[in-house]
């Protein structure tokens, strides 16, 4: 076979499998249900965070490989909207979106800042919070929130959050339990403000078991690639597992509010939990009806003198 026609079988045989992959895509997506409806934590609802089946699949009738189509499918028009909100924001929008992921340790919340906001990179704003810093200490413990808020037109991304402050504080009593109750209020009124101010918040809890956590632990010391993943201290929270669940069921009741719904994603399977985040991003962003803003200049003049430049 000649160097043309085996070329030619190349684009041949990509173009054919370019239409399987489409074809596969397009089913997935028909696979789709109301992620939001499902996963969301209504105020009041009696919602209880122990009745949620780590394993199941909310809205979503099919299997991994469909999870990883529609995952796959859905990008462009993520990637889409992301760029929508920021060039909004060049013509003087101060909307910008702010996904807060809160989770166990190994609940998935690294894997769904790879794999689900790398989409945009230049318009995402991503922050782990670790423990405090000693400067940190020394303010209010919103005031490191505040420094991290996305800008106008940003998807700001947190891993962890200010829920720490009514969590890890809250099981190993880091402070008073005057102290700590009070935040739930503070919380409310704190993402109010944000809401105020045009940024819509998001919050999702990946609600892994605790069998499946103790699975990705033993991984991570199997594997030497892993090692720098552990952290023994994981296994000493694992000592306080009721401790924490009952923690983040009293942030499920007093923080799920209309404007700042929590959303429970069940997250033992790794490739559903990215899917599931995906489309509550995807379903707030379409509600943002983004359109790309207006030109503040005379196109076809501009045209005419690009042409006889």
């Amino acid at each position: 076979m000649g160097k043309g026609a085996k070329v030619k079988d190349q684009q041949k045989q990509k173009a054919a499998h370019d239409k399987l992959v489409a074809a596969e895509e397009r089913a997935a997506v028909r696979l789709l249900g109301d992620f939001t409806g499902a996963l969301r934590v209504d105020p009041g609802s009696g919602f209880r965070l122990a009745d949620v089946d780590p394993r199941a699949t909310p809205a979503f009738t099919g299997d991994k490989l469909a999870g990883a189509a529609a995952l796959a499918a859905c990008e462009d028009e993520l990637a889409d909207l992301l760029e929508r909100l920021f060039a909004q924001s060049t013509a003087g929008s101060t909307r910008a979106v702010l996904l807060v992921v809160q989770g166990m340790d190994t609940s998935g919340k690294g894997g769904i800042m790879r794999h689900v906001i790398s989409v945009n990179p230049q318009g995402v704003k991503a922050i782990a919070f670790k423990a405090p810093t000693k400067e940190e200490l020394a303010h209010h413990y919103l005031w490191r929130i505040r420094n991290a808020l996305p800008a106008p037109g940003q998807l700001g991304v947190f891993d962890r959050s200010h829920y720490e402050d009514v969590l890890i504080v809250r099981v190993h009593q880091l402070v008073p339990e005057d102290v700590w109750s009070t935040r739930y209020a503070e919380i409310n009124e704190f993402e109010r403000e944000v809401a105020a101010g045009g940024t819509t918040v998001v919050k999702i809890l990946t609600h892994i078991s605790k069998d499946e956590q103790k699975a990705r632990l033993q991984e991570r010391l199997d594997r030497p690639d892993k090692h720098y993943k552990y952290n023994p201290g994981d296994v000493d929270e694992r000592a306080r597992w009721d401790d924490y669940m009952e923690a983040y069921q009293a942030v499920l009741d007093t923080t799920s509010t209309t404007g700042a719904p929590w959303y429970v994603v069940p997250a033992d399977r790794k490739w559903y939990a990215r899917l599931a985040v995906q489309q509550l991003l995807l379903g707030t962003l379409r509600g943002l009806d983004l359109q790309w803003p207006v030109a503040d200049f005379d196109v076809e003049l501009e045209k005419k003198r690009l042409a006889e430049s």
